[in-house]
């Protein structure tokens, strides 16, 4: 069995030691090659190459970002794009070793956070063939594996990355404070400026900001899942939160909801939609856009389908 480890040299939860740990475990069972990442994207071309040159397995050790750019280099390759249909039984398997800090891909295919535990789990999983097919996202060109977000949670996501890289270290408290600066300074509440259109139904008008998953939870807070979505599923298709307004009452009585150990948003200024094909935002204006928590800069208009059963993983 012909494996690739592409490694995040920057993944925050991990070392040089750590990486040779790795790769002395994975030796054990597979034929290993071992590329690391210089740049951004740069996980998109050797996963793309690798499926291309017959791999059977593809393994990351990063974040969230890392596991995104591999599967859009595995979702663009030449098997994936001959025959769409049929990808999944075409391409690499995907086994992914948490390596970043908040690792919401791994843990939602049931991965323990830990990168130790969670190369025992999956060298089990490779010996023992233990595979899930899982459907994707697509916002326009892009895959994304968990969620996507224009308006307030991408803005917060900017923040973040641009505290990082002044040096700052990713945690919930930096999190928190990004949001509760974008919610108060950075956004124009007063204005929504999104809708959502959808074939055959109404369009929905007036929306603050959105959240899309495509499986749950959308993130962590620590060991505490946050779930907007709690329905949402990699079986099914894509769900939907959406904000009509960003008024200060009603938004912190949604936020306890979605934090809740029993989430469940609702209310009058809320949009849930469940097990969306297709459905485009547009946006009278720029709105900030991440997907699966990578700011990706500012969209007037993005289109999203589920594509259902588009690869298999390791779990």
């Amino acid at each position: 069995m012909r494996a690739l480890l592409v490694v995040n040299p920057k993944a925050t939860t991990t070392s040089e030691r750590t990486w040779d740990l790795i790769v002395r475990a994975l030796r054990s069972e597979v034929d290993l090659s071992v590329e690391y990442t210089r740049r951004r994207g740069h996980a998109v071309a050797l996963t793309r190459a690798a499926a291309e040159d017959g791999f059977d397995v593809v393994v990351t050790l990063g974040g969230d970002g890392t596991v995104n750019e591999a599967v859009n280099g595995l979702m663009t390759s030449a098997p994936a794009l001959a025959a769409p249909a049929s990808a999944a039984s075409r391409l690499p398997v995907l086994a992914v070793v948490p390596g970043g800090s908040t690792n919401v891909f791994a843990r939602a295919i049931g991965l323990p956070p830990q990168w130790s535990e969670a190369t025992s789990v999956l060298l089990e999983g490779l010996r023992a063939g233990r595979l899930r097919t899982i459907g994707l996202g697509r916002a326009d060109d892009r895959y994304f594996t968990f969620c996507a977000g224009l308006g307030l949670d991408a803005a917060v996501i900017r923040q973040v990355e641009r505290a990082r890289l002044r040096g700052r270290k990713s945690t919930a408290g930096l999190y928190l404070r990004s949001m509760v600066g974008e919610f108060f300074i950075g956004m124009d509440r007063r204005h929504p400026a999104i809708r959502l259109e959808q074939p055959g139904e109404p369009t929905e008008l007036e929306l603050a900001t959105v959240v899309i998953q495509n499986t749950a939870p959308w993130t962590f807070i620590g060991d505490r899942a946050i779930n907007p979505n709690p329905a949402a599923s990699f079986d099914l298709g894509l769900d939907v939160l959406a904000l009509r307004q960003l008024r200060v009452p009603s938004t912190a009585r949604t936020m306890a909801q979605v934090a809740a150990r029993r989430p469940d948003p609702r209310g009058r200024k809320v949009v849930q939609l469940h097990n969306l094909s297709e459905f485009t935002l547009s946006a009278t204006r720029p709105q900030a856009f991440q997907l699966d928590g990578d700011y990706l800069g500012e969209r007037l208009k993005v289109r999203f389908t589920a594509v259902r059963e588009a690869l298999r993983v390791v779990f």
